[in-house]
């Protein structure tokens, strides 16, 4: 991995290598031909296996080419078709199966509520919809909301299944009753291929546009970083489906495994089942795993990394996972706007606490957050990161309003990177303050709280002081139910600068984590302050 200092020694930007890199990698114009060069080039490996059973790539072509052209009868080119993230392996079909038909994937969050529902299937203008069973009576209360949606569609039916589900199709029927497949009228690269939205902790979620060549590009650069290949193995053990790893998979021809079960030890067994060789999982779930008294009789020797992804991932339970399965476990960087990966780990010479270095044709670079003066390697300011994956703006707003005048997009991050070009990501520029006009992170604060046996969990928030701007209070899931909030005070505060010290500790039973583990800190902190003037 090279990097290269714009600024010689006294600037932070950086830039990956070459995208040439990875050329022969990047399939195009349009995303489903990462299936179709798949399909083209290995027609009986598997591409998908779930508890459902296997599918191979000859197979999910076929479907993807009977759905798309179902879809086309259905609502014609150019509409939004929402698909909830759902753990199945309908969802490569319809994913697959809306971009071949010419028309732009709208990815949906199935755990979300009926308000936050309603935010992005109007904000979109879906006129269709793909749900899950389960999803169903959500969507029902929320449909006279919803002026554009036409059509419902179920991903599969149950034996539970409402009743008045009777009239609605699923994926499968649908494609079932297909004319004969045509290939669309237009296969732009820069067209958009697909709308995520960002996660709303900071406000109402926002959809960002993304290209054919985003998607297409960033799959390349995942599959480069993370070593995968025709003979690879992923297992997929997260709650909800992450676009990446379907792309990541098609575009090297390797066999994508998707896990529904919760348990952290039997999902271990069953990717030692298959002989897994990545292991993709959520920061909460790893560090589950990390403390089970069970992970001392598992093993996966095919393994070649455990990735984490969603949130930071502590870095003492990388380090038991790392030594207990003797690869390393690592986590990268990325947002919903850059298709989502700039930074990932060197399997090879992976740094512990890192988020790893640029994937090829990225560049990125720290600012400082009021200046934009480009800072120092080693210093901390907000990250800003351009490159091919960037995304073609949010919807209904100018990209120009979001990028620099050179193209830098500002992620509203905080973290610094080291000569070799590692990136630390401290914390959200949001979620840090200034107590006595020194910068602090809650993150760091919570990383050495979390190390005390007494904590199952903890997040840290500001709270105003009339004289030192702010300090520090915590709230902590105890393991112990005699756990003193004292101790843990003087445990923390003895490791830490004093303006990072915390001031008080509230011992509470859970604290609320989105879908991907992570913190709504900024409802947290109004929450505590709201019941402290109680």
């Amino acid at each position: 991995m090279t990097t290269t200092d714009s600024v010689g020694t006294t600037g932070s930007a950086m830039a990956g290598p070459p995208l040439d890199t990875i050329a022969h990698l990047i399939a195009g114009p349009r995303v489903d031909h990462v299936l179709r060069r798949a399909a083209g080039r290995s027609p009986a490996r598997t591409a998908l296996r779930s508890p459902a059973g296997a599918t191979s790539y000859a197979e999910l072509d076929a479907q993807v080419d009977a759905f798309a052209a179902g879809l086309r009868a259905l609502t014609g080119e150019g509409a939004v078709v929402a698909l909830a993230s759902v753990l199945d392996p309908v969802f490569a079909q319809a994913f697959f199966g809306i971009a071949r038909s010419g028309n732009t994937s709208a990815l949906v969050n199935p755990l979300l509520p009926e308000e936050r529902i309603t935010h992005v299937l109007r904000s979109c203008q879906a006129r269709v919809v793909i749900v899950s069973p389960s999803m169903l009576p959500v969507l029902t209360k929320v449909r006279d909301r919803l002026g554009e949606l036409e059509h419902i569609l179920l991903t599969h039916r149950e034996p539970d299944t409402a009743p008045d589900a009777a009239d609605l199709m699923t994926v499968g029927e649908l494609a079932a009753q297909a004319p004969a497949f045509t290939e669309p009228a237009t296969a732009d690269p820069d067209a958009v291929a697909c709308l995520q939205f960002t996660s709303g902790t900071t406000g109402a979620p926002k959809a960002v546009r993304l290209s054919h060549r985003n998607l297409t590009v960033n799959a390349a650069q995942t599959a480069h970083m993370h070593q995968v290949d025709e003979h690879s193995v992923l297992f997929n053990h997260l709650p909800t489906l992450h676009l990446m790893h379907v792309t990541v998979a098609a575009t090297a021809a390797a066999t994508h495994v998707l896990w529904p079960d919760a348990d952290v030890a039997a999902a271990v067994t069953a990717a030692d089942a298959c002989r897994a060789t990545h292991y993709y999982s959520l920061p909460v779930r790893l560090a589950e795993l990390a403390a089970d008294p069970r992970l001392r009789e598992l093993e996966a020797p095919a393994l070649r990394a455990v990735l984490s992804g969603g949130s930071a991932l502590s870095p003492d339970a990388a380090g038991v996972l790392s030594q207990h399965f003797g690869v390393p476990v690592v986590q990268g960087y990325g947002l919903a706007e850059t298709s989502p990966t700039t930074h990932l780990s060197d399997l090879d010479r992976p740094r512990s606490g890192s988020s790893g270095v640029l994937v090829p044709g990225a560049e990125s670079r720290i600012v400082d957050p009021v200046t934009r003066a480009t800072l120092p390697v080693g210093e901390r300011g907000e990250i800003q990161v351009r490159g091919p994956q960037l995304m073609l703006g949010y919807l209904g707003r100018d990209r120009a309003l979001d990028l620099d005048a050179d193209g830098w997009f500002s992620t509203g991050d905080i973290g610094w990177t080291d000569r070799d070009g590692s990136l630390f990501v401290v914390d959200r520029i949001k979620d840090v303050f200034k107590c006595d006009n020194w910068l602090v992170s809650p993150t760091e604060i919570e990383r050495v709280l979390l190390r005390h046996a007494a904590v199952a969990d903890c997040v840290v928030v500001d709270v105003p002081h009339e004289t030192r701007g702010a300090v520090a209070h915590a709230l902590v899931v105890p393991t112990d139910p005699d756990c003193r909030p004292q101790d843990l005070i003087d445990h923390v505060n003895t490791k830490l600068p004093y303006y990072e010290h915390l001031h008080r500790i509230a011992l509470v039973e859970g604290i609320a984590r989105s879908a991907t583990g992570k913190v709504q800190r900024r409802a947290l902190r109004e929450d505590y302050l709201r019941d402290q003037q109680n």
